[in-house]
């Protein structure tokens, strides 16, 4: 009950997935992982030779970034809003482990410090955009939408996007470099 008091169960939930996505990374997806390009050394020297500063990159991203974002906001006005903010929080717990899972088998600790770059500064926004939506959702209606979460939600998404557009690509050609 304490657990469940003090809001930690959000952790455990996304834990949870996370688990589930490495268990079926190791036994389930092995062999897909194994056949998986994009940790392969042909996708990370071509990464290092693209041109991220583009328009179409930037739309790229923004759509694949706030779908998701705009698609719970949705769900967060029916009934199925809890629902909808668990099934969010398994799902991030699964693709990361999957990711970080894939990641290890295919490169080591090397794979470990390169998803740890690929994520880095741009994690850290959305992912405070998120708490403050799913944390909206899951203690509804106790807790009230206003335009103070609003106004942090778009502005952590939009620092976000363009942390993940225009620093993060430098900050990974230099880690990839550096291997």
């Amino acid at each position: 009950m304490k657990i469940r008091e003090k809001g930690a169960y959000v952790l455990w939930i996304c834990m949870a997935g996370f688990l589930v996505g490495i268990i079926y990374s190791n036994l389930i997806a092995k062999d897909e992982i194994v056949d998986m390009g994009i940790f392969q050394e042909y996708f990370l020297t071509r990464f290092t030779q693209t041109d991220f500063l583009s328009a179409e990159f930037f739309l790229f991203v923004a759509k694949v970034r706030f779908l998701p974002a705009v698609l719970l906001a949705f769900l967060g006005i029916t009934r199925f809003r809890k629902a909808a903010a668990v099934g969010m929080l398994v799902w991030t717990g699964f693709g990361f482990g999957l990711i970080m899972a894939a990641a290890v088998i295919k490169m080591g600790v090397k794979g470990l410090a390169l998803c740890l770059a690929a994520f880095t500064p741009h994690l850290f926004f959305y992912g405070a955009g998120y708490l403050i939506l799913l944390w909206h959702l899951l203690k509804y209606p106790q807790i009230r939408w206003n335009y103070a979460k609003t106004a942090a939600v778009v502005l952590f998404f939009l620092c976000g996007l363009l942390l993940e557009c225009y620093v993060n690509p430098l900050l990974l050609e230099l880690f990839l470099r550096s291997l």
